[in-house]
């Protein structure tokens, strides 16, 4: 990008930008500027009070200071006076360890070394929902198995049409729209692209998808499992690595089409899954889609162990075809930056070791998952996921040892705060005991 971003919103009409930023829950934070002054923006960065949002910083830091990448842009389709930016966190005159998108950069710059490119794509989940959040919005949406439900699906064509509208503007390729596996749940997909360029479009799609619904009357949630006897939302992601036009995980001669150094990528994959977990299945929600009973369709959806197969969806990672692998571990809570950050630095260090992935399951995993031994199982709640994090050598050599003990440290204060909490479980299990 050449023009400076001043001279693109008087070509574009754009009045505004978002100076937008992940903290380390995945909550985005902005500052709404004039156009007037987003070169200055661009060259010296907006100002923030990190304490303010979810990082682990103090009201005594100095500024925080959020500089746009040019090279991120959208404009807005439901707004195009408005343009959105992702932008990089400095302070003192230096990077911040922490920062999430900062942290997947470091794991692209590590992959780069070794001649890679991580390419991704990702299939984001969401329900429509009462504006309180309590219901879905479709009253009408109640079959037993809702899933690709076309009457359910034309209900709500206002909505999705507009979003994927949208995307087809942006240029991103979007390729399909369907209702879930949920009442009122619905996924929306868009063509792959290398990591970064997939984690901004990630953030800025689940802005998108809420504005738009709001435009509607109704309240779009990525929640992982908003309500317990439906399917939760989850967000595969599909992943290959390349060396410039090559898919380097691509070999007709290997097993399902897999090549040596992929199945080495999938092998560290699968040692540090139970590692990850903390940043792919990053809430006390997030454990009630992963360890789920039988929801009223059937299945969950959703692993619960730590294992491989080809085209069966009962398991952590599947290869549904030639050159790529579909993770279905994370779900619709994970902070864009650090899902993409987390698999790319634990399939590095698979590299790295030679890891061997061991044998592949072929087994229908929610029916027979219970006769194999020796499967590794995923954590069991939040507070599990994230001992296994902050105890991992290897997350905290590739992510940085700072950046794992803020996200820790945050995360524990989470589940304190919930633990806090008073359900009305207990008092119906407890109260005369």
């Amino acid at each position: 990008m050449t023009a400076s971003l001043s001279e693109i919103a008087r070509e574009r009409g754009i009045k505004y930008f978002l100076i937008s930023y992940a903290d380390l829950f995945g909550a985005m934070r902005a500052k709404l500027v004039p156009a007037v002054a987003i070169d200055g923006m661009v060259k010296n960065g907006a100002g923030f009070a990190g304490f303010a949002t979810w990082l682990d910083m103090t009201p005594a830091d100095p500024d925080l200071f959020a500089i746009p990448d040019p090279a991120s842009l959208i404009q807005l389709p439901w707004k195009p006076e408005v343009g959105w930016l992702a932008a990089d966190l400095w302070m003192d005159g230096k990077p911040v360890e922490q920062a999430p998108r900062l942290v997947l950069k470091r794991q692209i710059a590590a992959a780069a070394e070794l001649g890679y490119v991580m390419k991704s794509g990702v299939e984001c989940e969401f329900f429509l929902v009462a504006p309180d959040g309590k219901a879905i919005a479709d009253g009408a949406d109640t079959q037993a198995k809702p899933c690709y439900d076309q009457q359910a699906l034309m209900r709500r064509y206002d909505v999705i049409t507009e979003i994927c509208d949208a995307m087809l503007a942006l240029g991103w390729q979007p390729y399909q729209n369907d209702h879930e596996d949920a009442n009122g749940q619905f996924e929306m997909n868009w063509e792959y692209d290398e990591a970064l360029l997939t984690a901004d479009r990630h953030m800025f799609f689940k802005y998108m998808v809420k504005s738009i619904a709001e435009k509607h009357g109704l309240r779009a949630t990525f929640m992982p499992k908003p309500f317990l006897e439906l399917t939760g939302s989850g967000c595969h992601s599909h992943v290959s690595l390349w060396q410039g036009d090559v898919n380097v995980f691509d070999d007709p001669d290997g097993e399902l089409g897999i090549s040596a150094l992929g199945y080495q990528f999938l092998g560290g994959l699968l040692a540090n899954s139970d590692a990850i977990c903390a940043l792919t299945n990053p809430t006390v929600n997030s454990y009630k889609r992963l360890n789920a009973p039988r929801t009223t369709s059937g299945a969950t959806w959703s692993p619960n162990s730590i294992t491989y197969t080809g085209n069966n969806r009962t398991h952590m990672v599947r290869i549904p075809d030639a050159g790529r692998f579909e993770v279905r571990l994370a779900d619709g809570a994970a902070n864009p930056y650090l899902l993409q950050a987390g698999i790319l630095a634990a399939g590095l260090e698979g590299i790295a070791t030679r890891a061997d992935p061991g044998a592949r399951l072929d087994i229908d995993m929610y029916a027979l998952g219970h006769t194999v031994a020796d499967v590794r199982k995923l954590p069991l709640n939040l507070l599990d996921a994230i001992r296994v994090f902050e105890a991992s050598d290897v997350l905290k050599q590739r992510l940085g040892a700072g950046f794992v003990g803020s996200y820790a440290k945050l995360k524990h204060q989470e589940w304190n705060s919930f633990c806090r909490f008073l359900t009305e479980w207990e008092r119906q299990n407890t109260l005369d005991c």
